[in-house]
């Protein structure tokens, strides 16, 4: 699983058996569309599973994250990410002690 940042700032999460092979796809226009339109790209994090279905699980998991999450990750700073991953809606206050 990897996150690029691209030329616009905005950030792509993807998996692939092999991440090398795959950035230059990237670069030159042959990956994804999201990415071809904001060239170039830079590699900004990875993790790596042995097993591809692995990796696609986590990319569809940090997809949905916001970009703060995102930038904590890729920052390795796990107490910001704790926090941002704390559930933040009305019944979780009332719950509260």
């Amino acid at each position: 699983m990897y996150i690029l940042e691209c030329a616009n700032g905005m950030y792509y999460t993807g998996s692939t058996k092999y991440l090398e092979r795959r950035l230059a796809q990237h670069q030159v226009g042959e990956g994804a569309n999201f990415t071809r339109k904001h060239l170039p790209v830079k590699l900004v994090y990875f993790e790596e599973f042995q097993r591809i279905d692995e990796a696609f699980y986590r990319e569809k998991q940090v997809q949905g994250w916001s970009r703060k999450k995102k930038e904590a990750l890729i920052n390795n700073n796990p107490d910001l990410l704790h926090r941002l991953a704390e559930c933040k809606n009305e019944s979780h206050f009332k719950n509260r002690p």
